[in-house]
């Protein structure tokens, strides 16, 4: 008789993320036809089909649906044990390379870092600095176990075939940095029509790298300074000589006399994400750092 497997309920899972079978079988670098094959055998299993076909893609029945919650479920509850397990076998130990944008080096990662290194002593990690092609290059060299990019908006789409990605979810959103002397410093939220007079102070930086200019849905904003570092340009800013935006993500680093405020603004479709790539096998300390990047998130989402 068939039996439910991980691997099947695993594959199952990457069909609905993806919506399609080629899609899923693209991320976890499977044919499609395995990827078929894992579903059809699912469906032997619970004796009903778990997918109908579209114009475009799948999408799950309601027998899908069902299983689709306890395949998650049980997927959340082995990773745990294999975590769990890892650490009573020290094998969330050795040495671990990660590589980040800017950004998301400034404060997230760090963070991640130290939550990691605190659950697990025997674990010393890397960090890398880099741009997010270069970090997926290093990935796919095997010169990196975990790249944490960034995609969307006004970045090239990179090709992440055979990779496995975790979108971070960051509440905070875009928002921008005003100085702690600003007539705007002394409120937490502006609404996108006070800043339509402000001097910007835009970033300048390579091909594929996240650049901020300012802010999006100003009709004809007024650029003052273009600069590539994130010290510089949070210098001009402290200094008084312009406003910058700034993603929720590096709300945290802000320096001594800047502030980061949300933005009110109805109009605005923030498109741009961070996202952590690894290999299709990730290692335990891999998983051990999205996990711990997923609860630093969780804490600072506030």
């Amino acid at each position: 008789m068939t039996e439910l497997t991980l691997t099947g309920l695993r594959v199952m899972v990457e069909v609905v993320r993806r919506g399609s079978f080629t899609a899923a079988a693209e991320a976890l670098a499977y044919t499609q036809s395995a990827v078929s094959r894992q579903i059809s055998a699912l469906e032997s299993a619970v004796g009903t089909p778990l997918f109908e076909r579209q114009a475009r893609g799948v999408r799950p029945t309601a027998s899908g649906e069902a299983l689709l919650r306890h395949a998650r479920q049980a997927l959340a509850h082995v990773e745990a044990a294999e975590l769990e397990i890892a650490g009573l076998r020290d094998r969330v130990a050795g040495r671990l390379a990660v590589g980040a944008y800017p950004t998301a080096a400034a404060a997230l990662v760090p963070r991640a870092i130290a939550r990691l290194r605190a659950a697990h002593p025997g674990l010393t990690v890397s960090l890398w600095e880099a741009s997010s092609p270069a970090q997926l290059r290093r990935l796919r060299a095997g010169r990196l176990e975990v790249a944490v990019v960034a995609t969307g908006d006004g970045l090239p789409d990179y090709d992440l075939t055979g990779l496995r990605t975790e979108i971070v979810r960051n509440g905070r959103g875009l928002g921008v940095a005003v100085s702690t002397d600003h007539p705007l410093a002394a409120q937490d939220e502006v609404h996108v029509d006070e800043l339509g007079q402000e001097a910007w102070i835009v970033g300048a930086g390579g091909a594929g790298e996240p650049q901020f200019g300012a802010w999006p849905t100003l009709a004809a904003p007024r650029v003052a300074h273009e600069v590539r570092g994130w010290p510089t340009r949070l210098g001009l800013v402290a200094a008084g000589l312009g406003v910058s935006v700034l993603p929720g993500l590096a709300a945290g680093t802000v320096p001594d006399g800047v502030k980061w405020l949300r933005v009110h603004d109805p109009g605005l479709v923030q498109q741009r994400q961070t996202v952590l790539v690894t290999p299709v096998d990730r290692t335990p300390g891999a998983r051990a750092l999205l996990r711990a990047v997923q609860e630093e998130t969780a804490s600072s989402a506030g």
